[in-house]
């Protein structure tokens, strides 16, 4: 393994009510090797709660596995901008597991932080519902995994042509799965204007 390899991590956690039944993913990408998935049901908590010990269990993952450099991957922006000290964890309940967060954190030689929309973090979000429909069901969910990689995520500082790719190929990815109805395309059709910077 490079000193310097970046491996890829993607967390969710999600609570049905907040506070309610709640469950945790997260998956672990590392360079030339089999993606690593881990999910779990965590009774009843809120949300963020959820999304925290989400990124606990993959950091104590990844510090057990010897990873060095990561990019965390998560569509929580609150956990994100605390976790890059922009907010402050205010919560009684999100402390402890704040700080051990950051605690986990120094035992890394960088680890970069990213928020994503829900789409880009899609396998840990199924993977997420996933332990909490098992939970409510009493039935273990095995659910294959995804034959295509989720939509990359856009790069603000690519081309308009190569940003308006990437939107036609996130879009007809969704259009595939069999409604054409969603997104509407005259929603895909103000996207790609709003990109090649067309009224």
């Amino acid at each position: 393994m490079s000193v310097n390899e970046e491996w890829v991590i993607h967390t969710d956690g999600g609570a049905r009510g907040n506070p309610g039944p709640a469950a945790f993913a997260f998956t672990i990408e590392r360079p030339g090797q089999p993606a690593l998935e881990e999910n779990g049901y965590l009774g009843e908590t809120t949300n963020n709660v959820a999304e925290y010990t989400a990124l606990v269990r993959a950091l104590t993952r990844a510090t057990d596995l010897g990873g060095k450099c990561l990019v965390i991957n998560s569509d929580s922006e609150l956990l994100v901008q605390q976790m890059k000290g922009a907010y402050k964890v205010k919560h009684p309940n999100l402390q402890p597991l704040y700080r051990q967060a950051v605690e986990l954190c120094k035992q890394f030689d960088k680890v970069t932080f990213r928020h994503l929309r829900r789409e880009y973090n899609s396998r840990a979000d199924q993977l997420c519902n996933d332990a909490l429909d098992e939970a409510a069901s009493g039935v273990r969910v095995t659910p294959p995994r995804p034959r295509t990689a989720p939509p990359a995520v856009p790069d603000e500082t690519a081309t308009p042509r190569a940003r308006a790719l990437a939107c036609l190929s996130r879009h007809a990815a969704a259009w595939a799965k069999g409604d054409a109805s969603a997104p509407a395309p005259e929603t895909v059709l103000d996207e790609l204007c709003a990109i090649l910077g067309k009224s």
